[in-house]
């Protein structure tokens, strides 16, 4: 699949169907993820990645009823996080932009777009969920204090079609300055 047939392709999945993603593809996905670039090669992104009925039931009682509605079915579940205090950090500590964590939620965005598009090239579908209950997740899955829970990610498979709503065109979110 070409990049950009995965990019169209890929489409944020409400409506999953009773069948499990093999844990090879899983791999192959935060394997993706694990290619992207990140600030100082400092690899901050974390992934914790419920396929077990209780663990993923776990993930299910830190989600509002709507998310788990919408994950209904999922194969997996990925908690998103990020370890705080290094990407966009000198060694000492120090901020190095007025950002400072921003750098480390960037990175996870990068990881998480590879992730997402390489699970379109695979045929599996994604749901990206960042309304989540972050301190039942830390409990469950062991989740340091040092990492900040970001989101969680519904993986599976759907019989739905899926329509992408409107997108902005170019004009609407871009300004070239051609001097």
């Amino acid at each position: 699949m070409e990049l950009s047939e995965a990019l169209n392709n890929r489409k944020s999945t409400r409506h999953y169907i009773d069948k499990k993603v093999d844990k090879s593809l899983l791999d192959e996905m935060l394997s993706a993820a694990n290619l992207a670039p990140s600030w100082k090669n400092s690899q901050t992104p974390r992934f914790y990645v419920a396929t077990g009925e209780k663990s993923k039931n776990a993930v299910r009682e830190a989600l509002p009823e709507f998310n788990r509605k919408n994950s209904e079915n999922a194969s997996a579940y990925i908690v998103t996080t990020v370890v705080l205090n290094r990407s966009g950090f000198d060694k000492d500590g120090t901020a190095v932009t007025e950002i400072g964590n921003g750098w480390g939620y960037y990175d996870l965005g990068l990881n998480n777009m590879a992730l997402l598009l390489k699970a379109t090239e695979l045929g599996i579908s994604t749901l990206v969920m960042g309304i989540r209950d972050g301190e039942k997740l830390r409990k469950e899955f062991d989740i340091p204090e040092t990492e900040a829970v970001v989101s969680v990610i519904a993986v599976g498979y759907t019989d739905s079609e899926i329509v992408r709503p409107k997108r902005k065109s170019v004009e609407d979110f871009a300004k070239f300055y051609e001097e």
